[in-house]
């Protein structure tokens, strides 16, 4: 298999963040006049993380595409790292927003969007109980605090290299001797994860019952399959042994769907039938609206009907005033009814197929050792030549390098990546051409860092 020069890589991103910068002026001027009034020039810390040396300034956005404030447009693969799954302002959705936003945005008080989204939930996901908040990581949150009210333990499981948001027990990682420590980047952490969490391996099944055996876990929180450090499925029995393990320990198991969404209209659960006592999803539910929903089984809602009182209700660190907000809830609405149908993940999934075997098809022609793994209608391609089996795994053979390299080829070429990972991900407006552009800037990237 060929290998990269390091010294051509570097030559390359040279003159590809002097492009970025010459063609990219009112971006630049405005990231200069933001940093008087911005931290590092941006309004959420996450948009310094680009290429170029400054974050494009958008100018609007509609379905699959975006234009920036210099006129350039894009193929948007990376639709908010998944916060818009359903393309920018879905015609539907922006309607019932706008219709609602006339008529009451929040009130704390119910609507009947509300049933109708949870008895859409329980369809999709197969547990019959749900609640509303704003974002994932809350959702996540909430759950923890009920699983440990639940089950009276003191500690959560994670995956190695998991991502749930910003919950600060999940910041936690794995060290070659066994010993945990918080990840690196976890910004004052209010005690040392270590203290509250366990952390194991993906797709160690072992490790799992070792950590489990002591009856101190509370809940597993896990995605379905990893996702923030490049896709790496689960093998098979995984859930199963998991399922089990979890059982027989009395510990909950709360799977995370907000990214593998991607597998299906019931994501990863429904597609591979899990069997979660807790489910927390977010994100793309609204159409890029803040919202999220935690679902419960029959039997976990009937446990916490008695301890959910009226008189604790607004003191138990689960809820918050603008959760389950009447815009949030319609948005919610109009997107799985009218957005993120069955019949758009069929197009979707098929658009993902497309794309993983564009790609391949590339990496098999040059002989490069690289990869990509598909789930659902979200790819991701690794610079590595083995299919990681776990957290650990994938981040000791990451290439930084190259990843930047790569993002910022495609942004000049009117793709956008997910800047934080090699993530593309199809939304119902994403077409094939769409697609096949991007394994055209994909091949000629490729082609330039073998001297061709």
């Amino acid at each position: 298999m060929r290998t990269i020069d390091r010294s051509r890589l570097g030559s390359l991103m040279a003159r590809e963040r002097a492009r970025f910068t010459a063609e990219h002026p009112k971006s630049l001027a405005l990231w200069e006049r933001a940093k008087a009034s911005l931290l590092s020039g941006v309004p959420m810390n996450w948009m310094t993380k680009w290429a170029g040396g400054f974050p494009v300034f958008v100018a609007e956005a509609s379905g699959a595409r975006f234009l920036d404030v210099d006129g350039h447009g894009y193929v948007d693969l990376c639709l908010g790292d998944t916060g818009a799954m359903t393309g920018h302002s879905p015609t539907a959705a922006a309607r019932a927003i706008a219709e609602q936003a006339a008529r009451g945005i929040t009130l704390m008080l119910p609507t009947e969007d509300a049933i109708w989204v949870g008895e859409e939930l329980a369809r999709r996901f197969g547990l019959p109980v749900w609640q509303f908040a704003l974002t994932a990581t809350d959702a996540n949150r909430f759950a923890i605090r009920l699983a440990r009210r639940l089950t009276g333990r003191p500690k959560i499981l994670v995956f190695n290299w998991c991502y749930h948001g910003s919950v600060d027990e999940t910041f936690i990682t794995l060290e070659r001797d066994g010993s945990m420590r918080p990840r690196e980047g976890n910004l004052g952490p209010p005690v040392d994860p270590a203290v509250t969490t366990k952390v194991v391996e993906f797709n160690d099944v072992e490790g799992l019952e070792r950590a489990l055996a002591p009856g101190d876990v509370a809940c597993v929180l896990a995605e379905p399959a990893l996702t923030n450090i490049g896709i790496v499925l689960p093998e098979p029995g995984f859930h199963d042994a998991l399922r089990e393990a979890t059982r027989r320990t009395g510990t909950m198991l709360v799977i995370d769907e907000t990214h593998t969404i991607c597998a299906g209209p019931g994501g990863y659960t429904r597609a591979f039938g899990l069997r979660p006592d807790l489910l927390t999803i977010g994100k793309p539910i609204a159409s890029g609206v803040p919202a999220a929903a935690y679902g419960f089984t029959a039997d976990v809602a009937a446990m916490l009907e008695p301890i959910t009182s009226e008189r604790e209700a607004d003191t138990g660190g689960i809820g918050g005033t603008l959760a389950a907000n009447a815009l949030s809830l319609t948005a919610m609405r109009a997107t799985l009814q009218h957005v993120l149908t069955d019949q758009a993940f069929e197009q979707m999934i098929t658009l993902g197929v497309r794309f993983t075997v564009g790609v391949e098809g590339v990496i098999a022609e040059l002989d490069l050792p690289w990869h990509v793994t598909r789930l659902g209608c979200r790819a991701e391609y690794l610079f590595q030549p083995d299919r990681p089996r776990n957290g650990a795994q994938a981040a000791a053979r990451s290439d930084p390098e190259l990843d930047a390299f790569m993002h910022l080829f495609a942004l000049n070429r009117g793709i956008l990546l997910t800047p934080f990972h090699n993530m593309a991900l199809m939304s119902p407006a994403t077409t094939a051409d769409d697609v096949d552009r991007h394994t055209r800037v994909f091949a000629e990237a490729a082609q330039e860092l073998l001297g061709r």
